[in-house]
C-alpha cells in the first residue's frame, strides 16, 4: 500500500470542520462518514459542505441540480 501523504491531503481538503482530527487522512474520513450514512465534505461544492449537511440525499440533490459535485 502507498504511504499517505497527509500534508499533500490537507492541502486540498475542503471540509471546514476545524476540529476534525481526520484531515489529510482520507482513508479514515471516508470511513467515519460511510458508517454515519454520510459523504465527507470533499464531494460538495463549497457552499454545500459549510451547511454540514453530508448526507446522501443532499448529495443526490445537489448533483440534480449541478450535474456535478465539485
Amino acid at each position: 500500500m502507498k504511504e499517505c501523504n497527509v500534508q499533500k491531503n490537507k492541502s486540498r481538503c475542503s471540509c471546514t470542520y476545524e476540529p476534525c482530527g481526520r484531515k489529510g487522512i482520507c482513508c479514515d474520513c471516508l470511513n467515519y462518514h460511510f458508517k454515519s450514512g454520510q459523504f465527507p465534505g470533499c464531494l460538495f461544492p463549497n457552499d454545500v459542505e459549510k451547511t454540514y449537511d453530508r448526507s446522501i440525499e443532499r448529495f443526490i440533490e445537489v448533483y440534480k441540480q449541478r450535474g456535478r459535485w465539485w
